[in-house]
């Protein structure tokens, strides 16, 4: 489960509430005012087949159009000053002395600073983070010891960018620009959470549970004098006392086994790394004081989030806010941009800024000192298996994890990564508890893989290990162990569908790389002396979405046939607002023809809710849900790899609901003409038997219609012509009834609101008041129980990786001769997009396992020092460019839905090259990344 996000609604209440008038529009509609005459997008962006040619946003990225904000400056924002001014901030590189102060001395007059904003200048003028338990300070305040490296102690805003330059540069690395008083050591603080899974499973694995979260509850500890307490155990107690008497058990049982058990256990280090994205943190700001209007440019992935956050954050301070104009631009963050803190320190910058827009964009190495970064994870573990059969029978993992200065996600990504740990295992008992630590470290949060990276990684290092000791192959071993359709995970909830991990282990032990390693490796080996061959496998299944997953989509034909998408997604790299655009063609038989997307303005859908999906009691949400108007959530952000399958969720039932309810009735008109009923007559008509495809509609033996045709019946005849849909997910669809002039639908969705054609009755036109839509308001709704929070997951996507490569024996450098992945994502939207996932998310595997690390501490980012001279990324010559390949599962069947791989494409590489590098050198490590220094130990 990830934290809850601000929804679109919740923005809207809470600019409303403080007497702001609030948008938040896209960063390409806002330039678009001064784009006169300019045209982006080539209408041929498909092909003959309905096939995508480029990508939607393609054109006008590499084209040069300002999509992303670091690019923006004042003057190419419609209705803003000209003149652009520069802030840069001052930060702490220790982190055990007082801090006294700035000491500007040796800037000569000319490159003083225009405006400088300390604490005390905030203080002064009530100016303060939102949510400061979360994201930190804003700024240190004078006679406190820094929290973290990297700190932020000072503003500097200058006028014009020569002056800024200059002066930045004199202050860079200066340490006689802060003045520190007396030594206090460091600061410590409480754990940011800590969390633990109990599992004890019944007689078989389809049985039952004895007990777990998914039954009873997940167990939180109490977070007290720097240490985190565990209840006291107590079989007859509350469910927590419940849990940890399990938890007893199952470590007595470990420590006396049966005698036909083995015990393996393991400790591992995953290290602290950076997510290295091109668009470093940046934004533009302007406070506009005569009236009142706060303007926001900045590259994000939760831009509701940051604006309600700007409209607390000026609402509380002695500055007037009557107007806030946010315009998110076009980012890649992998994570990095969401719930991040650097937006607040521009709208800081805008209200100082003395009537001039304020630009702050970090260099590389600000950035690194100061971004989010992936925890550092420490993980001790524990497998139990039967010698005999090679089941394995328990799992027990203490996780640690350091999240840095400030809180951000880091308590929910160790609870990610615990409920991940297990990989693509049954175990019939677990105990999995994790603890988020704080430290001085610069902070760590959300960054792609969200703690299941650490984890899998491990567990698949240890599985094979396992496999050597017991002298099993080891993807026969995997198989053996593997989950099947209606096991439990370690939650003990049953994950959705069938899991065809399976499928990818059989494919995989019969691939010549495998089947033949070690005569390979025998014959490298001798024809390259002084190289070590090795050949490694991995596999895992990594969860998509967030327990809380909520989207809108409207879809419109209008009477020409031409098909209209409005939907609440935005685009963050990976092409989702092209793959929504050909979602609508499973239901209407050809891609939208129009679309606009990260649309915050949905008359037609007028709901209210208070975004509290993971904390409400059951009778809570039962009273609430009473109101047709009421959801658990208005919108998700763009993460946890949600819009392939989530978001596509709502485009495809509001497409199948206007098939259906509209085009579906005019093509029976349409068939049902004429004496005695007809062509439709003589036959059995079912919309089942009905096929859109290529613009037209095909059923049985009956007359073909064209989508045109279709679509000018329904607007005639006055059927439906508009439908916006509302989804909601917990780990299930939540459903609702519908009672539309007498007839009732039950949807996987629960909100909808129709539009009729111009035939439509007087009636039904004066219903259209929503938006120019008629909201029908549910009768009764099904949310899945509250009680599936506790699920953690159940939604998987399985991929596979088995890489071949060579260690070089003087040196220790690892090269990747070749890899091959195979990927379960059920049916793909757009197969290019998902290839170019697999690639970059290889890529950055790669050099998570190889090369990639930071210090935590003084030696590290925290310090300004590191940049990409440093911190090694890997290229193209790493990567085994030209030798790497990939295939995907068919899917079941055409009603596969698709699945969310942004995360998982990254994963199985890691621990792959982890056992190919044992497999090559006869020894194991357990610290990443396996850097030459390493490998250079164990072989000398």
């Amino acid at each position: 489960m990830r934290p809850p996000r601000l929804s679109r609604r919740a923005f809207l209440q809470a600019a409303a509430a403080a007497g702001v008038s609030a948008t938040v529009l896209p960063l390409n509609r806002a330039l678009a005012i001064m784009q006169t005459g300019t045209v982006t997008q080539p209408p041929d962006w498909l092909d003959a087949q309905g096939r995508i040619r480029f990508r939607r946003d393609g054109i006008p990225k590499v084209t040069g159009d300002k999509v992303f904000a670091i690019d923006v400056r004042a003057r190419d924002m419609p209705g803003w000053p000209a003149e652009q001014a520069h802030g840069f901030l001052l930060r702490a590189t220790r982190a055990d002395r007082i801090f006294e102060g700035i000491d500007l001395s040796m800037l000569p007059d000319h490159l003083q600073p225009d405006r400088l904003v300390l604490e005390e200048t905030l203080a002064a003028d009530g100016v303060t983070m939102p949510e400061p338990d979360f994201y930190g300070d804003l700024l240190l305040a004078r006679g406190r010891t820094p929290v973290l490296l990297g700190q932020p102690l000072a503003l500097l805003i200058y006028r014009d960018y020569p002056r800024f330059r200059a002066a930045k540069a004199l202050l860079k690395w200066n340490e006689d620009a802060v003045r520190w008083g007396a030594e206090t050591g460091y600061v410590r603080r409480d754990p940011y959470g800590a969390a633990r899974y109990v599992r004890v499973g019944g007689e078989t694995p389809f049985a039952e549970d004895v007990y777990s979260p998914m039954k009873n509850t997940t167990v939180r500890a109490k977070v007290q004098n720097r240490e985190t307490t565990w209840p006291t155990a107590n079989q007859q107690g509350s469910p927590s006392a419940e849990a940890m008497y399990h938890a007893g058990e199952i470590e007595r049982e470990l420590q006396s086994p049966p005698a036909d058990w083995a015990i393996f256990r393991r400790k591992f280090h995953s290290q602290y790394v950076d997510p290295a994205a091109m668009e470093t943190d940046n934004g533009n700001g302007w406070y506009d004081r005569e009236t009142a209007t706060l303007h926001l440019v900045t590259g994000t992935q939760s831009p509701y989030t940051n604006a309600t956050h700007a409209i607390d954050m000026v609402g509380k301070s002695g500055f007037a806010l009557k107007d806030l104009r946010f315009y998110p631009g076009y980012t890649v963050g992998y994570g990095q941009k969401e719930h991040h803190s650097f937006p607040y320190y521009v709208v800081m910058a805008a209200l100082y800024g003395d009537g001039r827009p304020v630009r702050m964009a970090l260099d590389r190495w600000e950035h690194f000192q100061s971004a989010i970064k992936r925890h550092p994870f420490w993980i001790d573990t524990t497998i139990a298996v039967d010698r005999a059969t090679g089941e394995f029978r328990t799992l027990r993992s203490e996780l640690d994890a350091d999240g840095g200065g400030w809180a951000n996600f880091s308590a929910s990504v160790g609870q990610v990564a615990a409920t991940a740990l297990q990989s693509i295992y049954y175990f019939p008992k677990s105990d999995l508890a994790v603890t988020a630590r704080s430290s001085r470290a610069p902070t760590a949060g959300s960054m792609r893989g969200y703690g299941t990276l650490q984890s899998m990684t491990t567990t698949e290092m240890l599985v094979d290990e396992i496999a050597a000791d017991l002298k099993l192959d080891a993807i026969d071993l995997r198989l053996r162990n593997v989950m099947r359709a209606g096991m439990k995970n370690t939650q003990g909830a049953i994950p959705a569908g069938t899991i065809r991990a399976h499928e990818l282990l059989e494919r995989a032990r019969t691939h010549p790389l495998w089947t033949g390693r070690d005569e390979r490796k025998r014959a490298y080996e001798a024809d390259n002396p002084g190289h070590h061959y090795g050949v490694g496998f991995a596999c895992v299944h990594k969860d998509y979405g967030t327990g809380a997953e909520a989207a809108i989509a409207q879809v419109e034909i209008d009477p020409q046939g031409r098909i209209l998408l409005r939907h609440v997604v935005s685009e963050i790299g990976n092409g989702s607002t092209s793959s929504q655009m050909l979602v609508v063609a499973d239901w209407l038989g050809r891609p939208a023809d129009d679309a606009e997307f990260a649309v915050i303005d949905w008359p037609s859908m007028p709901l209210t809710s208070d975004d509290q999906p993971y904390t409400h009691t059951q009778e809570e949400e039962d009273r609430l849900a009473s109101d047709p108007r009421w959801v658990p959530r208005i919108t998700s952000p763009r993460s946890a790899s949600n819009s392939s399958y989530y978001l596509s969720h709502a485009t495809r039932e509001a497409a199948r609901l206007l098939l259906t309810l509209g085009l579906w009735k005019a093509a029976l008109a349409i068939w049902s003409r004429g004496i005695g009923g007809g062509q439709a007559a003589p036959l059995a008509i079912r919309v089942e038997d009905a096929e859109l495809r290529d613009g037209v509609l095909r059923c049985k033996s009956l007359e073909p219609l064209p989508l045109a045709r279709l679509a000018a019946t329904a607007h005639a005849l006055g059927l439906v012509t508009g439908v916006t849909v509302h989804s909601f997910n917990r780990w299930a669809w939540a459903e609702a009834e519908f009672d539309l002039d007498g007839e009732t639908l039950r949807a996987p969705i629960d909100a909808l609101s129709l539009r009729w054609g111009d035939g439509a009755t007087a009636e039904r036109k004066a219903r259209m008041t929503d938006g120019g839509y008629a909201f029908q308001p549910r009768t009764r709704v099904f949310y899945p129980p509250v009680q599936r929070n506790n699920a953690g997951v159940v939604y998987y996507a399985p991929l596979a990786t088995l890489v071949e490569l060579s260690v070089n024996s003087g040196t220790g450098a690892v090269k990747l001769l070749s890899h091959h992945s195979w990927m379960e994502c059920g049916s793909m939207i757009v197969p290019e997009l998902v290839s170019g996932q697999l690639q970059g998310g290889l890529a950055m595997g790669i050099g998570h396992a190889l090369f990639e690390e930071l210090p935590l501490y003084e030696d590290g980012p925290g310090n300004g020092t590191w940049n990409f001279n440093r911190y090694r990324l890997p290229r193209a010559g790493d990567v085994a460019v030209w030798k790497q390949t990939g295939e995907v599962l068919p899917p079941l069947s055409a009603a596969d839905p698709p699945k969310g791989i942004a995360e998982v494409v990254m994963i199985p590489v890691v621990p792959a090259i982890a056992n190919a590098v044992a497999h090559a050198i006869g020894h194991r490590l357990y610290d990443l990344p396996l850097t030459p220094e390493r490998i250079r130990e164990v072989l000398a």
